[in-house]
């Protein structure tokens, strides 16, 4: 039995290696956090404003989709892009404020929501403002960027 000890105790400790866990963890990292993810929503909104459609959209994956309020889902950024043309027009503003994020335990995914304006004028020059509510997942990308993958909104009521 003493002769067999040594081989046993090589062979628990040779065993990891070679045969290794398929369920290896992945910890986040460490700027990946529900907060950064809301910062990352101002950027993306400031870029919106400033830039319009094109500011818009560089937050978005080539492969997004959108989930627009009442209408077919819209798969890829370039399908996305041809509809935010509304953005280039200096007199629509859309403000969004998030509310909550969190981000997966892999690091590499993660969500926010919250709330949007949209200020723009009717057909007849009035100031019109629509609200809303919306939801944008985000995902980590192989440059260390994190890009919008999906997103959607929907009509809510005025706050109070």
């Amino acid at each position: 039995m003493k002769s067999l000890l040594p081989v046993l105790v090589v062979a628990f400790l040779v065993a990891p290696i070679v045969f290794p866990s398929p369920h290896a963890t992945v910890s986040a990292s460490p700027k990946a956090t529900a907060e950064s993810l809301k910062r990352l929503e101002g950027e993306f909104m400031n870029a919106a404003s400033e830039r319009g459609s094109q500011g818009y959209m560089s937050y978005y994956a080539d492969d997004a989709a959108e989930v627009p309020n009442g209408a077919a889902i819209i798969h890829g950024k370039v399908e996305i892009a041809k509809g935010m043309g509304f953005l280039d027009d200096k007199s629509n503003q859309l403000i969004w404020t998030p509310v909550g994020a969190d981000i997966a335990s892999s690091g590499d995914l993660g969500y926010t929501y919250g709330t949007y304006e949209f200020h723009s004028k009717d057909k007849d020059g009035k100031p019109s403002v629509e609200y809303g509510k919306y939801t944008s997942i985000w995902k980590l990308q192989k440059d260390g960027s994190w890009k919008v993958v999906l997103d959607m909104g929907n009509a809510g009521p005025a706050p109070k």
